[in-house]
């Protein structure tokens, strides 16, 4: 599957979680989104590629940091992918990102 297509996917597919959050108690910000600074991400981030979001999680007006808490939304992201792309949650990842929600991009996550 091209970028192009990637791109109108995950936009897409962010407007489920967003729906889905508040459905479900949760308020969100935006965090980082597109990156073109080169700072604050690793040099092969999907975050250059406008295939990764990071989301500031908000329940009871309380911001969650924790990335357990973002376990529910991980879950639902995940259950999003499709046969031509991986949803992938950064709370899977080694490092624990769990605000980070991306699509898989040529071996990257």
């Amino acid at each position: 599957m091209n970028l192009l297509t990637l791109q109108q996917i995950f936009t897409l597919n962010i407007a489920k979680l967003i729906i889905w959050a508040y459905a479900h108690g949760y308020k969100i910000t935006l965090g980082e989104g597109y990156d073109d600074d080169g700072v604050g991400h690793s040099k092969n981030s999907l975050h250059y590629s406008r295939l990764a979001q990071d989301i500031n999680l908000f329940k009871d007006g309380v911001y969650l940091k924790d990335t357990e808490a973002y376990r529910p939304l991980g879950e639902y992201w995940k259950s999003l992918s499709d046969a031509g792309y991986e949803c992938c949650w950064g709370g899977d990842f080694k490092n624990k990102d769990g605000n980070h929600f991306s699509i898989a991009y040529q071996g990257r996550k």
